[in-house]
């Protein structure tokens, strides 16, 4: 067995929660290999989108694995099975690609070379035009000891607008943070809701003057709502992207952010 043969397709799916889209559109989902629950606005869920939606495991992709700096990912000598399940999932009909984790981001460039559709890895392509708006933006993820300015970069933000982005992390000891990166078969929700709410009250605190907040975590997003309710803050997640909106002729989101990464993506 090579590298390839352990990636595994996930061919069904629920009917989606929102109305679909009249459209021949097709999500791609690049997944890691997870066993934790994904409730609805998860960017796993299929429910989470308008469109029909092909998930596709890349097996070995553990979130410990990929949750990491970018020498780590490297040697992880995951590229090659990503860049294998793009690919299948574009002869499968994808008119547009994503990914299942925000810290992917550093294979955007690669992966998209490969591709004929737009790839999305990550929210964080969504820094460039929300800086251009600005002055900074805070960013909460999974892990603020991981995620390094090489992840920014690769998003597309310029080494002089670096220090704008506010970054917050989750307590690693937490359930969100556990139940994720230990990819354990359960997580407490509502816990996991509240611990996710007070990493972005805690970000708000520390830097009143932010306007935006975006979720690196794609598992984030079933608590943006909770988010904006307790801090005021607009909440951008892999859900809101404008590239894939356009991609998939989807509502926009992100209420016409202005200019996005688009210059790593094929649009």
């Amino acid at each position: 067995m090579n590298e390839f043969d352990s990636i595994k397709p996930i061919t069904h799916s629920s009917p989606p929660v929102f109305p679909p889209v009249a459209s021949s559109s097709r999500l791609g989902m690049l997944m890691l290999e997870t066993r934790f629950p994904r409730p609805l606005g998860d960017a796993g869920n299929p429910q989470s989108w308008q469109v029909p939606v092909d998930l596709r495991v890349v097996a070995g992709a553990w979130p410990g694995r990929v949750v990491c700096s970018a020498a780590n990912l490297r040697a992880a000598h995951l590229v090659p099975a990503f860049a294998h399940a793009a690919l299948q999932l574009q002869r499968g009909g994808a008119t547009a690609i994503a990914t299942s984790c925000g810290f992917l981001v550093l294979l955007q460039e690669d992966l998209q070379a490969a591709l004929d559709v737009p790839l999305v890895t990550s929210s964080l392509l969504q820094l460039p035009g929300l800086l251009q708006e600005e002055g900074s933006v805070g960013v909460l993820t999974i892990s603020a000891t991981a995620l390094g300015p090489q992840h920014l970069l690769q998003a597309g933000v310029t080494w002089d607008r670096m220090d704008d982005v506010v970054v917050q992390g989750m307590d690693p000891h937490g359930e969100f943070a556990g139940a994720i990166l230990g990819n354990r078969t359960q997580m407490d929700l509502k816990l996991a809701e509240r611990e996710v709410v007070a990493a972005a009250c805690a970000l708000h605190q520390r830097a009143p003057h932010l306007r935006t907040l975006v979720l690196e975590c794609a598992n984030m997003p079933p608590y943006a709502g909770a988010i904006r309710d307790a801090t005021g803050l607009r909440v951008r997640s892999l859900v809101d992207s404008p590239v894939l909106a356009r991609a998939l002729h989807l509502p926009n989101t992100a209420n016409a952010l202005g200019p996005t990464n688009l210059d790593r993506v094929n649009i």
